[in-house]
């Protein structure tokens, strides 16, 4: 009879095995980029990825696995061979070879991506930061006594020291092209307004995605047209060799929508994990309860429970806008509640109907994007 140690033993060397097939799998992705760009072919293939799960689904029926089981492992599997040919995209395409670029607040979550990706496609990066330098970049120190002879400055500041940073840039009429990355532009509206005042080849950026992102594949970038044709084009060359979406709109309507995108989905987040922490005795027990709604939900909030306060702040606060979204928020609650309160049932379904409506006509937007 099989012992438990052999039996273990097998499993060690599938698992094993398996790693060796995921690392062959990786090295075959690279050589499928390097044909891709070869050929002019798109990285990314929505009829191939839908094949290959396909594919995978009816093997595992046949095998007796779960096909839930292997979907989601082919789909992780597509994702990480998307950011293995997306980095070889970036590196291989990358603008940046014999240039420079610095980044102010390069020690920074949001810093340290902007020199990782610039450094992959080729840049020579430096670094202005309080906190040093990463490893592989050169200090400058501090960038208002350096010599700003750089291709690119970009500034990775905190959004409430950043106006001032952009302010002082425009007085020294850098070269190179400037673009901020703040999730909110009304409170850098004079500096950029100053930068573009001074004549400096300037515009403005919102990556729509956290600084441990991977895979811009599905992730959005906003591009602030501030009237600076040939910085605006500029900056968006950093992102043609990544499958990431470009999006241009103005100052003034990215504010407006980023009140509902960020300051609606914090504010309703916080308003969730508040009422809960609020809610006595029955806090403990709704950790031992369990529902497919609920859980979704807790785990969204955790997640922005985890984020900078000052952060979350300044985005609800510093919006010129911000406030509507937080009275859409109030009314909407109402609504609920009055229809409750008052057992209107009629009007609790409208609230449900309206609402499936527009997320339905949203999911068949974005279905005919891909």
């Amino acid at each position: 009879m099989t012992t438990l140690d052999e039996l273990r033993k097998h499993l060690d060397d599938i698992d094993r095995q398996l790693i060796e097939l995921i690392a062959d799998r990786q090295r075959t992705s690279g050589e499928i980029a390097r044909v891709k760009r070869s050929t002019g072919r798109a990285t990314r293939d929505y009829g191939r990825e839908r094949d290959v799960i396909l594919g995978a689904r009816a093997e595992a029926q046949a095998q007796g696995v779960s096909p839930r089981i292997a979907e989601d492992l082919m789909r992780m599997l597509i994702r990480s061979s998307l950011t293995t040919q997306e980095r070889s995209s970036v590196a291989a395409i990358g603008q940046g070879s014999g240039r420079r670029a610095l980044v102010i607040g390069g020690a920074g979550k949001l810093g340290r991506w902007f020199v990782e990706f610039l450094a992959s496609q080729g840049f020579e990066i430096d670094v202005s930061d309080p906190a040093g330098a990463p490893e592989g970049t050169r200090e400058i120190g501090d960038y208002r006594q350096a010599e700003l002879e750089q291709d690119y400055i970009v500034v990775a500041t905190p959004l409430g020291y950043t106006d001032t940073v952009l302010r002082e840039l425009a007085m020294r009429r850098p070269r190179g092209v400037i673009f901020d990355v703040g999730s909110l532009k009304s409170p850098l509206r004079g500096g950029l307004m100053a930068l573009k005042s001074h004549g400096c080849r300037v515009t403005s950026v919102h990556p729509m995605f956290g600084p441990d992102t991977e895979l811009l594949s599905g992730r959005h970038v906003i591009f602030v047209d501030l009237g600076h044709d040939e910085a605006l084009a500029k900056t968006k060359e950093l992102f043609a060799p990544t499958m990431v979406e470009q999006v241009v709109m103005s100052l003034d309507e990215h504010d407006r929508l980023i009140a509902y995108v960020l300051g609606l989905s914090h504010a309703l987040n916080i308003a969730f994990f508040t009422a809960l922490a609020e809610s006595g005795e029955a806090a403990p027990r709704l950790a031992k309860l369990s529902s497919t709604t609920f859980d979704a939900q807790l785990d969204v909030a955790t997640r922005v429970a985890q984020e900078s306060p000052q952060l979350y702040y300044e985005i609800q606060s510093l919006n010129d806008y911000g406030a509507e979204s937080l009275e859409a928020l109030a009314k909407a609650v109402e609504s609920l509640r009055r229809s409750v309160l008052s057992r209107d049932a009629e009007a609790f379904t409208a609230l449900m109907e309206k609402g499936r409506e527009y997320l339905e006509d949203r999911k068949s937007m974005t279905e005919r994007r891909a």
